[in-house]
C-alpha cells in the first residue's frame, strides 16, 4: 500500500484529502501533519513516505524551504506541491528546490490521486496551466541562439555538415556544384571564426545553430 504524507495547515482540507486517499479502491497509507517541522521530525529511515503532498503557505517553515529538509532525510520521496499559489516565483522556486510536481487545490481529488500514482511511477505531474508556465520560464533561461549572419544556403550546407555528409554528398543534397559548395563552406568557416569542418560542426551543435537533424 503506497505510503503518502500530507503537510497542510488547513485542518479541514487536510482531513478531507486524507479521507479521499484512504478510500478504496485507491487506498493509501496516509499520515498528515500541520507543518513541516513535525513531518521532518517524524522522518526515520524505513518510515519515509513514497509521496509527500506539500502546501506552500505553512506556519513556521514554509513549504518551499521545507523541500530541501524533507529531501535530505527522504531522498527517494516524490514531493508534490498542492497549493492555492500559482505565481511564477513560487512555481520556479519549488521546482528548483526539488519538487517533483505542482498541483493546485482546485484540482478534483481524482486528479490528485492520479498525480500521486504518476509520481510513484517516476513521473512529474503538473497542472496543465502550471506546466505551460514552467516551460515558458525555462525557455527564457535558455541561452539565445547567436546570429552569425549565415544565409539560407550556408545554413543548408552547415546542416549537412552536422549530419556527417562528405563534401560530394553535401553538394548533391544542396543542389550546388562542388566548387560553389566549397566556397560556401569557406564562408561558413569565416563567419563562425573556425578553420575546419570539425570545429564548425562542434560550434553548430554546442550553440544550436541549425535545427536538429
Amino acid at each position: 500500500m503506497p505510503n503518502i504524507w500530507i503537510i497542510e495547515d488547513n485542518a479541514a482540507f487536510r482531513r478531507g484529502t486524507r479521507r479521499a486517499l484512504e478510500m478504496k479502491p485507491h487506498a493509501h497509507e496516509v499520515r498528515d501533519f500541520a507543518n513541516c517541522e513535525d513531518a521532518i521530525a517524524s522522518l526515520r529511515g524505513n518510515d519515509a513516505p513514497q509521496v509527500i503532498l506539500l502546501d506552500v503557505g505553512l506556519p513556521g517553515m514554509d513549504g518551499i524551504e521545507g523541500i530541501a529538509h524533507l529531501k535530505s532525510r527522504a531522498p527517494s520521496a516524490s514531493i508534490l506541491i498542492l497549493t492555492v499559489f500559482e505565481d511564477d516565483d513560487k512555481i520556479f522556486r519549488a521546482i528548483c528546490a526539488g519538487a517533483s510536481g505542482y498541483l493546485l487545490k482546485s484540482e478534483p481529488m481524482a486528479q490528485v490521486i492520479t498525480a500521486i500514482d504518476q509520481a510513484i511511477a517516476g513521473g512529474s505531474p503538473m497542472n496543465p496551466r502550471i506546466a505551460t508556465r514552467v516551460l515558458a520560464m525555462f525557455a527564457k533561461l535558455a541561452p539565445a541562439r547567436k546570429d552569425y549572419g549565415l544565409d539560407e544556403r550556408e545554413q543548408s550546407v552547415l546542416k549537412c555538415m552536422v549530419a556527417g555528409m562528405p563534401r560530394k554528398q553535401i553538394a548533391e543534397a544542396t543542389g550546388l556544384n562542388p566548387h560553389t559548395a566549397d566556397y560556401v563552406t569557406r564562408s561558413i568557416y569565416r563567419k563562425l571564426h573556425v578553420n575546419c569542418a570539425t570545429a564548425a560542426v562542434s560550434k553548430a551543435v554546442a550553440e544550436r545553430l541549425v535545427e536538429e537533424v
